[in-house]
């Protein structure tokens, strides 16, 4: 049975209890804040702030209010040195891909999101260029249409890359506009599928193949670089990809495997470098980066598919509620919660009822199918990194919104064979905190 054990991560270098530390974790559906400092040789942490976020339609494109964001992240910033006036650093975590083109201390706008679908018809004009098995045997990223690589071309074939100078992927945009420096962080960089999975940098093949703007692609900083300040704070890079600084923020033991489980449900492994071999690539594995290692990791629609549910079958509908009644439903085909058709639908029941034999007869059965095709998808892509890498891993962490869903919990266990530890922890601030700690010690 799935247990939950409390975080027991420290820095890997002393670090002064008396310095405390700012997180500013931003995830597509919401961001917080998050102050922490070191206490009996463990991370102790307190929410300061917390803001919505989401996608928002523009002239049929789906785009970010990079705006806003920026305004709850200098407010959020506010607030913490309020309640924590000696604030020794901060940092910034954002999901992975998005950028904003810059010219100069201008945005270029719209910030495009990665669920928009401008990617679908240059796909195949990127891959006619570079072949994708070319593509994945130089990064190792997996074939995913919202990879920056199509952003980035299809902002040159629209023409917006004719006046930009720069481009930063989000949590270095934050980190610009609080401290006026321009960073590249590795492990944010890695999810675009242009960093050389060799040299850790950006391939310039792949930028001269693709005819690219050779300035835009900087030399790529590692976690714990520090950029500059913001009112006296240190603004450090920490892994800015949210998922690198959950999997730091994990007190991983043993031979063990993660789980970050929210929008997306990121299962993986650590490893020491990456696998870019053919059975990867069919498996369509990503080679992400992290601090000292590779995350080779499957993407999986995660708890997307149950938010978008809930919208069209129930709306504003208490979530223990609609496990409760999933967990007592018989309903049992599944779908590959892997399958493209989920990423952006205009109706997920839609496209739920498209990939069954039948339909289920009530909203409960939506949902249970949801939370057993998420069970299977991840008992799939543990079966795959074990043969892949030639090991067997005992253990399996999840972490993140969906390790408080006890009913997903369980099928995990029953489906994957492995110990299943839960973690109600804000792993990726942790990491993030971590990260910032080891920086400044």
């Amino acid at each position: 049975m799935a247990k939950a054990e409390n975080d027991t991560s420290a820095p890997r270098r002393p670090f002064d209890k008396g310095k405390r530390c700012l997180a500013i974790d931003i995830g597509a559906s919401s961001g917080r804040h998050i102050v922490g400092w070191m206490e009996d040789g463990e991370i102790q942490t307190r929410e300061v702030y917390r803001f919505p976020n989401g996608m928002t339609e523009e002239e049929g494109r789906l785009t970010w209010d990079v705006q806003a964001l920026l305004s709850h992240v200098e407010r959020g910033v506010d607030e913490a040195r309020r309640a924590y006036p000696d604030l020794a650093s901060l940092s910034v975590d954002t999901w992975g891909v998005d950028y904003v083109l810059m010219q100069g201390e201008r945005e270029i706008f719209p910030c495009h999101a990665y669920r928009d679908r401008r990617t679908e018809a240059v796909m195949s004009q990127v891959h006619e260029k570079i072949p994708f098995a070319e593509l994945y045997r130089r990064t190792g990223i997996s074939c995913q249409p919202y990879n920056t690589i199509y952003q980035l071309y299809a902002d040159k074939l629209a023409g917006r890359l004719n006046e930009a100078t720069d481009f930063l992927h989000m949590p270095e945009y934050f980190l610009y506009k609080l401290c006026g420096v321009k960073g590249h962080e590795y492990t944010e960089a890695t999810t675009g599928s242009m960093v050389s999975a060799e040299s850790g940098q950006y391939d310039r093949e792949i930028v001269r193949a693709l005819a690219l703007p050779d300035h835009l692609f900087g030399n790529l900083s590692q976690p714990g670089t520090k950029l500059g300040k913001y009112r006296g704070i240190d603004c450090i890079l920490c892994a800015t990809h949210d998922t690198a600084s959950a999997v730091e923020g994990i007190p991983m033991e043993g031979s063990a495997l993660y789980l970050s489980s929210g929008t997306w449900s990121l299962l993986g492994a650590k490893v020491p470098k990456p696998l870019t071999d053919e059975d990867s690539m069919a498996a369509n594995f990503t080679n992400e980066g992290g601090v000292g290692y590779i995350r080779y990791l499957k993407n999986i629609m995660g708890m997307w598919l149950v938010n978008r549910l809930r919208e069209e079958l129930c709306p504003g509908r208490d979530f223990r509620e609609i496990v409760t009644e999933a967990e007592e439903n018989h309903f049992e085909p599944t779908v590959d919660a892997t399958d493209p058709a989920f990423l952006s639908p205009e109706s997920m029941k839609a496209a739920f009822d498209e990939r069954l034999p039948h339909p289920p007869k009530c909203a409960a059965g939506y949902f249970r199918c949801a939370y057993r095709s998420l069970a299977m998808s991840y008992q799939q892509a543990v079966s795959e990194i074990e043969r892949n890498t030639g090991q067997t891993y005992e253990k399996l962490y999840i972490v993140g919104g969906g390790a408080k869903n006890q009913f997903l919990n369980r099928l995990t266990e029953e489906v994957t064979g492995k110990r299943v530890i839960v973690l109600p922890i804000e792993a990726t601030a942790l990491g993030n905190l971590k990260i910032q700690m080891e920086a400044i010690a």
